[in-house]
């Protein structure tokens, strides 16, 4: 009877410590999907049905291609391990500079959503009925997001998980403003909706003047930054092309070059792009 009791004790300690020991697993979809920052930029890049995985193999092709390419073109390891680094972190640059573009093309478009937000509402249009709306008088580049959205609520009737997953459709700080916004006004009412919403419209377009006419400003920043890093590399590719130039550079000296060359470009470009860039605001409950 004490051997029964030992046992009982014992397992029903190893039960209530099992969360703890072992802690559930994701799933390999969600494994797949990721919630960190890969999983973000695609998302603010319009490719939230991509997965990690995808741009995993797609950086790995990339970098492949371009080691590849750099070999066969000069036969130096050393370059085309740069070359290699180069190419793998390109796809995740080219998704950035996406962002960014989505971004600055649909901060213009926002204010205009508001005012057709204001009217839907002030017309008697039900939340859903306003917001589906827009799928059809809503700017051209967010009416698919808005469709998805139309079809999501008339599937599921509720609308705060319709929201929440057009939030995570459009990734925009902006987007979620707005939707956190309707989101309350449809949980608690309020007769102050529309008046958030102009003032709401009217700060992002202050802020959308500002933003451009600094932007103006210092996009040379940039272009100097891009143009001093890639000019190096160009001339150094130029001189690998002559016998007596892939002879100097496949010493242990110009190895020693070409890496410290590496290093110094990636340093100067993030501090060349940090100086000239703006902050971007932060998601809303992203």
């Amino acid at each position: 009877m004490t051997t029964v009791l030992g046992v009982a004790l014992a397992a029903g300690i190893l039960l209530t410590l099992a969360p703890w020991l072992w802690p559930p697993r994701p799933t390999r979809r969600e494994a797949a999907r990721g919630d960190g920052a890969a999983a973000r930029l695609l998302q603010s890049a319009g490719f939230g049905h991509a997965t990690t995985a995808h741009l995993a193999s797609v950086s790995l092709a990339a970098a492949a291609l371009a080691g590849a390419a750099i070999w066969l073109v000069t036969a130096l390891p050393a370059f085309a391990a740069v070359a290699a680094v180069a190419g793998f972190f390109a796809p995740a640059g080219w998704l950035r500079g996406r962002a960014r573009r989505l971004q600055k093309s649909r901060r213009q478009l926002w204010p205009d959503v508001c005012d057709l937000l204001v009217a839907s509402v002030r017309s008697g249009m039900s939340l859903p009925d306003a917001v589906s709306a827009l799928a059809e008088v809503g700017p051209p580049s967010l009416r698919p997001a808005f469709a998805s959205f139309s079809s999501d609520v008339s599937a599921s009737g509720h609308f705060d998980s319709s929201a929440l997953r057009l939030k995570a459709r459009l990734s925009d700080p902006v987007a979620d403003r707005i939707l956190e916004a309707l989101r309350m006004a449809r949980q608690v009412g309020g007769t102050e909706l529309t008046s958030v919403l102009r003032a709401l419209s009217a700060s992002v377009r202050a802020e959308a003047a500002l933003r451009a006419e600094i932007e103006a400003r210092q996009s040379w920043i940039r272009g100097a930054a891009v143009l001093g890093v890639v000019a190096p590399w160009v001339i150094l590719g130029l001189l690998a092309l002559r016998p007596e130039g892939a002879a100097a550079y496949s010493s242990a000296e110009g190895v020693a070059v070409i890496l410290l060359g590496a290093a110094v470009s990636v340093v100067a470009f993030r501090l060349m792009v940090g100086i000239g860039r703006l902050p971007e605001p932060q998601r809303w409950f992203a």
